[in-house]
């Protein structure tokens, strides 16, 4: 306002000295002093060519600054102008568009970098009126793909035509599949494609994710062993630790001359304590081979029914001695092709986990419940114990990983294991205080 009002007030003192030199100019000449008055309306046309010079530099500067902040070119530095307290606030104007803009590059960096540094090849295309342009490449893209950071969607099409079909044929809409796309002249290699389209500030987007099915399952299995190993490592340790202790001091009690009644009584008790750790060790073999080497299921036909009656049966002595309540809720015949025993197996486990969760609690409730969907059924186990910690949720299905003394750690691994067998799946959800293990077997 204070730079508006300095503008204005130097227009009204110009305007003013012009409107008073042409009226004395007038004046003189009606008084016949006809020199003075041309001498003055030559002053008067003088200060009129500068209002319009002035005006004329005004609305050019204005003008000049507005196509900057239009073209975004914000390279100038007006702090030493020497009308800046005229321009103060176009000035300000222009210093905030500067600094937003600068703010908004520097995060443009921070994301490509992010982009660039993702393992997942990312395709970012952009609408321009009824044609698709390419917005964004990342480093891993352009990379695995052998593709030049192009900007136009045909010359996309011309190193990548099978991947630029399906996204055409689609007409740019959300997709999530797996292609096959022969990749530098080699082999063919299966990709997982997952595509979403957006719209933000008038502007199209369309997002293409690009994950190698051979990258993706390195990595789980790379992660899976990992999981394995420390496990293992763990669990042998345990035993061989104290095995290398006792038997260090074996050998120093047998190389004595003599041995007294306390040493026998050492000897006896460390080869207990190496015979039990061994024990221990011959059980945790036997556990992996279980789990290595699951039979095929030999798969009937069998009511749903049965197989849970079954198994409460088997459980139910277990049931009356921890005081647990069990519904079996399923009012309606199901015939499934399993194999019987293995899906008995695994009722037992997830029971047994479910009487171990409700060992402190005084609300002692089992639900089984059932429903059909989409070809599926899901058979639900739902008990009121303490249900999963949220740290140890992703280790939950992770073999020999027990929260229990005296558990193995294999009883849910084994029981997934089985499920995915049947061509299935096992999963666990924790709602309302309520832990809930979800069985899904094809019809």
């Amino acid at each position: 306002m204070l730079g508006a009002f300095k503008i204005y007030n130097q227009l009204f003192i110009r305007l003013a000295f012009i409107l008073i030199g042409f009226g004395i100019s007038a004046y003189l000449f009606q008084k016949n002093l006809f020199y003075t008055s041309i001498f003055i309306g030559l002053l008067g046309f003088l200060l009129l060519l500068e209002l319009y010079t002035y005006l004329k530099n005004a609305f050019q500067f204005y003008d000049k600054t507005i196509q900057a902040i239009l073209q975004n070119d914000f390279s100038s530095d007006f702090s030493k102008h020497k009308s800046f307290s005229n321009y103060k606030n176009l000035f300000k104007l222009y210093e905030t568009l500067k600094s937003k803009q600068n703010e908004q590059v520097s995060k443009d960096i921070v994301y490509r970098s992010i982009l660039n540094n993702i393992e997942t090849g990312i395709l970012i295309l952009q609408k321009e009126k009824e044609e698709w342009n390419i917005f964004l490449m990342n480093d891993y893209f352009s990379k695995y793909f052998k593709a030049p950071k192009i900007s136009k969607w045909h010359y996309l099409k011309n190193h990548l035509p099978k991947l630029c079909k399906i996204i055409e044929e689609q007409n740019f809409s959300e997709i999530k599949t797996s292609l096959q796309i022969r990749v530098n002249q080699q082999d063919t290699q299966t990709f997982v494609m997952q595509s979403s389209r957006t719209k933000t500030y008038n502007q199209e987007y369309y997002v293409v994710l690009l994950d190698s099915i051979q990258k993706v399952v390195e990595k789980k299995e790379k992660e899976a062993w990992i999981n394995l190993m420390k496990v293992i490592s763990h669990e042998l340790l345990n035993s061989l630790t104290p095995i290398r202790s006792l038997s260090q001091n074996l050998k120093e009690l047998v190389e004595q001359e003599t041995l007294s009644t306390e040493d026998l009584d050492d000897m006896k008790q460390s080869v207990q304590t190496m015979l039990n750790r061994s024990n221990h060790l011959q059980q945790f073999v036997e556990s992996y081979r279980k789990l290595a080497m699951l039979p095929t299921p030999k798969k009937e036909k069998i009511e749903l029914n049965e197989v849970i009656n079954n198994g409460l049966e088997i459980m139910q002595p277990l049931f009356k001695k921890e005081t647990i309540s069990v519904t079996n809720a399923i009012d309606f015949k199901h015939w499934l092709l399993v194999d019987k025993l293995q899906i008995e197996q695994v009722l037992i486990n997830l029971l047994t986990n479910s009487i171990y969760a409700l060992a402190d609690k005084t609300n002692k409730q089992i639900l089984i419940t059932a429903e059909t969907k989409e070809k599926r059924l899901f058979i639900s186990i739902t008990d009121t114990g303490n249900g999963v910690e949220p740290e140890i949720e992703d280790k939950i299905f992770m073999p020999f990983f027990t929260t229990r003394k005296e558990g193995a750690g294999i009883g849910l691994t084994l029981s997934k294991n089985i499920i995915e067998a049947h061509g299935g799946y096992l999963t666990y959800q924790n709602k309302d205080n309520k832990t809930t293990f979800l069985i899904c077997l094809m019809k």
